[in-house]
């Protein structure tokens, strides 16, 4: 069986809509990803790290009713699980306050090996964070030694632009171990200074072979080192955009994964294949833009099992 990986950190959101609280929800960007791929029946595990709190227990009921695997999840209890306010602005985007409370000791759990046809998601600041990072290099090197696709997803936010010179050469280290990155215009701007997909990919094209630049409503556009294209995106009145990004991503892997995409056919694939792909990926996130919740729903996870080619 072909297993799909996602690293990251897990939380409780608390969504704000004109100074009123809206929803609370489990969440994390990887996270989000992982939801919505068990939702879809594809066998999906989270390696992430939560307390033996009650914030830390809906969200391991949450994960696995929801067909996420738990096996590489460490529960602390000298800590709390972290809480993160989402204070959604007028155009329903979210600015975040985080309240943090973790042990010493940090995801103290066996890593995994994954496989050449398996697929691992790694991205956002839990990524380029100090505390795990010894254990998170030996889970993308472990995934690059095998051949495993890697996708990362920088998700670089304005509110650590003051850290940008410390954290930059993580974020490259990263981008090297990766099969494709998946990043949208403020992540590139905000570490690189590019403010279009050409002149990213100047940049990024000297560590990966394949990048997907999603610009809202200007589009998405794809690099590799066999093909340059751009694709159209559906508009939409969003109620939220929390999680859209995440929701791409799963949208990808989803698509990767019902096509018998390896890392390996990334350079292969023409426009037609592209386009399917991002298709796909674009309407992920936009079904979850129509929610406060953080992860496609439940008919459209039953529509697209019953539409696509997946082999259960």
């Amino acid at each position: 069986m072909r297993n799909i990986y996602a690293i990251g950190e897990s939380l409780v959101d608390i969504i704000f809509s004109n100074g009123e609280p809206k929803a609370a929800k489990a969440g994390g960007s990887m996270l989000n990803t992982a939801v919505s791929l068990g939702r879809i029946g594809l066998p999906v595990s989270m390696i992430t790290e939560y307390g033996e709190d009650d914030p830390g227990g809906l969200i391991d009921s949450f994960l696995k009713s929801n067909g996420v695997e738990t096996d590489h999840v460490f529960r602390f209890k000298n800590g709390k699980t972290t809480l993160a306010l989402a204070f959604l602005d007028e155009k329903n985007d979210a600015s975040y306050t985080f309240y943090k409370d973790y042990p010493k000791n940090r995801l103290d759990i066996v890593i995994p090996e994954p496989g050449k046809n398996d697929i691992l998601l790694y991205g956002s600041i839990y990524s380029i964070t100090g505390e795990i990072r010894k254990n998170f290099l030996r889970l993308i090197h472990n995934a690059s030694k095998s051949g495993a696709m890697r996708i990362y997803d920088p998700n670089f936010r304005k509110a650590h632009l003051n850290e940008i010179e410390k954290l930059r050469p993580m974020i490259i280290e990263n981008l090297s171990h990766a099969s494709l990155v998946r990043g949208s215009d403020e992540d590139f701007m905000n570490i690189f200074g590019t403010e279009n997909a050409n002149d990213s990919w100047k940049i990024v094209g000297k560590y990966c072979d394949g990048m997907v630049y999603t610009a809202n409503a200007s589009g998405v556009s794809v690099r590799t080192n066999s093909f340059s294209g751009t694709f159209p995106v559906k508009k939409i009145k969003p109620v939220s955009t929390i999680g859209a990004g995440d929701n791409f991503n799963a949208g990808l892997i989803a698509s990767f994964y019902s096509m018998g995409i390896m890392a390996a056919d990334l350079l292969e694939l023409d426009k037609t294949r592209w386009e399917e792909v991002i298709s796909t990926a674009t309407d992920f996130a936009s079904n979850v833009c129509l929610s406060y919740d953080n992860y496609i729903d439940l008919a459209f996870a039953s529509k697209y099992r019953s539409a696509s080619r997946l082999q259960m």
